[in-house]
């Protein structure tokens, strides 16, 4: 209890049967401070939560996203040189989840304090973070900033964890410095660059961002490293995005292709092209 932390539980841990100002000032009673300062202390934590004159009122007063915001103010008046937040948005609906994200993140560049963030939701985490460590099993497998995580994943698990993500059997056929020559499962044999360290006997997949895939109904209709037929098994719309699934022979699974353009001419059973360029393509190890 002496150490400089604090925490924001999910259900928010509010005592019903006091005011946000007693909740807010309940961690300062052996501070010892004057009233005058007690009640500084509170008013500048309502305030760093935008719930001003606030104080009278009881948990079951006030909405989900106001009694988040006094749990965030309660654990902030203590001053914590770290908040530890234990999916604090978890009981929210995605609308106001959403907008406390981005008031989340608003509150720790004011206070400059370092926010804990524990989260299974891939999107809240990279929306939030500058930094994001993805656990499996009590392990570490990668800490990256979300851009990095996204587009450079190490393994498979953070790969397919964080976003959609296409993987293909691959095998690497020769190595030269960080050249690595890579047959990939009916795309043929290619040239892809490899950073890490890597022998010819590892067992590797190649991953590909449905986002770096693009679809057409003519194979001469985009220039690509790669060209590719298929047909499309089944489309998902989600307003702003359209995911589609198309089938190749030879390959078990679908690959996931999705995009924000208007899919004329491409239809469910239909024919088409999926295009990708090698600088998109991921070398990733199996193990």
């Amino acid at each position: 209890n002496l150490r400089p932390t604090n925490m924001v539980f999910q259900n928010y841990a509010i005592f019903p049967h006091i005011n946000v100002k007693k909740n807010i000032e309940f961690g300062l009673r052996k501070e010892k401070l004057s009233k005058d300062a007690l009640d500084k202390r509170v008013k500048d934590a309502l305030r760093m939560v935008q719930l001003e004159g606030y104080e009278d009122r009881y948990s079951n007063q006030l909405s989900g996203g106001q009694r988040q915001r006094i749990a965030l103010a309660r654990a902030l008046v203590k001053q914590p040189k770290v908040l530890l937040l234990d999916e604090p948005l978890g009981a929210l609906d995605k609308k106001l989840r959403e907008e406390m994200q981005l008031e989340l993140r608003k509150l720790q560049r004011s206070v400059g304090i370092t926010f804990i963030f524990v989260t299974h939701d891939q999107e809240e985490a990279m929306t939030m973070s500058d930094r994001v460590a993805v656990m499996n099993k009590g392990k570490i497998l990668q800490i990256s900033p979300p851009r990095d995580l996204y587009n450079n994943p190490k393994n498979l698990f953070v790969g397919d964890f964080i976003g959609q993500i296409n993987f293909l059997e691959s095998e690497i056929k020769s190595i030269d410095s960080n050249n690595i020559n890579v047959l990939i499962n009916k795309l043929g044999e290619h040239t892809l660059t490899y950073s890490g360290n890597i022998n010819k006997e590892e067992s590797i997949v190649c991953a590909i961002r449905p986002e770096t895939i693009q679809i057409g109904n003519n194979p001469d209709q985009i220039k690509s490293d790669i060209t590719i037929k298929g047909k499309i098994a089944n489309t998902s719309f989600y307003g702003n995005m359209t995911y589609i699934y198309v089938e190749i022979e030879g390959i078990a699974k679908t690959l996931m292709v999705s995009t924000s353009d208007a899919l004329e001419g491409l239809t469910y059973d239909s024919e088409c092209y999926i295009n990708i360029n090698l600088k998109d393509i991921r070398l990733i190890k199996k193990n």
